[in-house]
This record gives C-alpha cells, structure tokens and sequence, in this order.
C-alpha cells in the first residue's frame, strides 16, 4: 500500500479529550441534553458541521457565535500543548522513507490544524494537508472520499484511510476507500464495531508498519 489518508484528530494526535470536553461544555453551559453516543456524531463533521447539529439539537445561538465558541476554547491547545500520539512520528517518517504517499483528511480547521503539524515538525511529511472546509462538505458524506481519492489522481480502493471514529470508518468503506480503524481511548467502546466495519485495526501506531496489505 503507498497511499495513506490520515484522520487527524484521535488518530495522528491525542486531541479528543480536549475535543471532548469543549464540545460537552458548551452544551452543558447551555443546558442542552445530549445522548452517550454525541461524541461518535459529532467528531466527523467539523467546526461548521458541528454548530449545525448543535442548533438541530435545540442551542439558540447564532451559528457564527457558535462557531467561534468552540474555535476559542481549542485554539491554544492545538497552538502550544497537543501531542502526537505515540509512535506516530516515528512511523511517519519510516513510511515517508519507504515512498509512500502521506495525506491528511480532518474536520479541524486548518488554522488549527496547521499551527500543531508545524509545531510538532511533521507538516512537512504529508504530500496534501486537508481540512474538510476544503471540499465543503464533512465526513459524513461519501462524496468527500471520492474527491480526495480524484486531487490524488488514484481510484478510491488504491487508498489506504486510518480513523479512529466508527462513522468516518464506516462512511470511507462505503465509498470504496480501504479503511484501517485506529484506536482511541474515545472510541474504546466502538472497538468491535469498528473492527467488524474495517479492513485492517491497529492498537498503535507501530502496527502499521507490519500490516499484511491483501489488495
């Protein structure tokens, strides 16, 4: 395999408690109930995306004050304290060596995103950094996946896409991607289903190094 498509938030680097605990907060200080499986709905969609399905769930705020709520609350996170989540830097660089094409598809925007690649000196490994605001769409559209696979110049099975989030995995899959779920202590109650919804499951990074590509 030498095309990979990276999630980036849960999958690169260990951001969703902080992801976590913004999204909830700012439904808990608006006293909107939500149900346990919220964070598996949102993490797909983005900043816009996500602002959306907070009005759809009852929070009367304008979706611009919403938005720069949340973008607010992560930007010093991503700017000076998110980590890459271990083993990940080194197994970049070992794919990278071997010739592989290294691509990023996130909902974070790329004000965020960008800033925490740099800091952490890795933006330079991935051949196409991209936010999901760049296609104007989220994760949660097939479409997405297809779009990505033609600005690669590849037919969608000849990429490789790594998600930690069941949704994202599941949506990938469906529009042809090969998909290989990643774990994440947010997503460690979605294991099975992502391992049965997935062609490939890795614990840690290292593992992909050895993954036996049967396509």
């Amino acid at each position: 395999m030498n095309t990979y498509l990276f999630d980036f938030d849960g999958t690169l680097v260990d951001s969703m408690p902080t992801f976590i605990s913004t999204m909830l907060s700012i439904l808990d200080e608006n006293n909107i109930p939500y149900e346990s499986d919220i964070v598996k709905i949102i993490t797909p969609l983005g900043v816009s995306g996500t602002a959306d399905h907070f009005i759809k769930m009852g929070l009367d705020l304008p979706k611009e004050d919403i938005m720069i709520s949340i973008k607010e609350h992560l930007f010093d996170e991503y700017f000076y304290h998110i980590q890459a989540k271990k083993n990940v830097i080194d197994v970049l660089r070992e794919l990278k060596k071997r010739g592989a094409s290294l691509n990023i598809l996130t909902a974070s925007p790329h004000i965020t995103l960008d800033a925490c690649l740099n800091r952490l000196g890795i933006y330079y490994l991935f051949d196409n950094v991209w936010s999901c605001d760049d296609f104007g769409t989220t994760k949660a559209n097939p479409d997405i996946y297809r779009m990505v696979a033609e600005r690669l110049g590849k037919n969608v099975e000849e990429v490789l896409f790594l998600d930690d989030n069941l949704n994202a995995d599941i949506t990938a899959r469906d529009a042809g991607m090969k998909v290989c779920g990643v774990y994440d202590d947010s997503s460690k109650d979605y294991v099975d289903e992502i391992k049965k919804n997935t062609h490939y499951y890795i614990h840690d990074f290292s593992e992909l190094l050895n993954l036996n590509f049967n396509f």
